[in-house]
């Protein structure tokens, strides 16, 4: 059996597109919960999917934040 170039940069699309969109998708969620800029962590999370290393780098960074928590009132 033979693999060619084209069979290996279709895996590799195939692959990396549900990446990207689960990066990008929990950094949202994280972000949210996480920090003051939602868009902003969203952001960086899409552009280190281009280098999946860095991108599980800094999911793992998110998750390790202590959460956001709302500003209570002072009676």
């Amino acid at each position: 059996m033979s693999i060619n170039a084209s069979f290996i940069g279709q895996l590799l699309v195939v692959l990396w597109v549900p990446f990207t969109i689960f990066i990008t998708w929990s950094s949202y969620k994280l972000g949210s919960k996480k920090t003051s800029s939602p868009k902003l962590a969203t952001a960086i999370g899409f552009l280190l999917a281009f280098f999946p290393p860095l991108a599980l780098i800094y999911i793992a960074v998110l998750v390790m934040i202590k959460d956001n928590s709302p500003l209570e009132p002072v009676s």
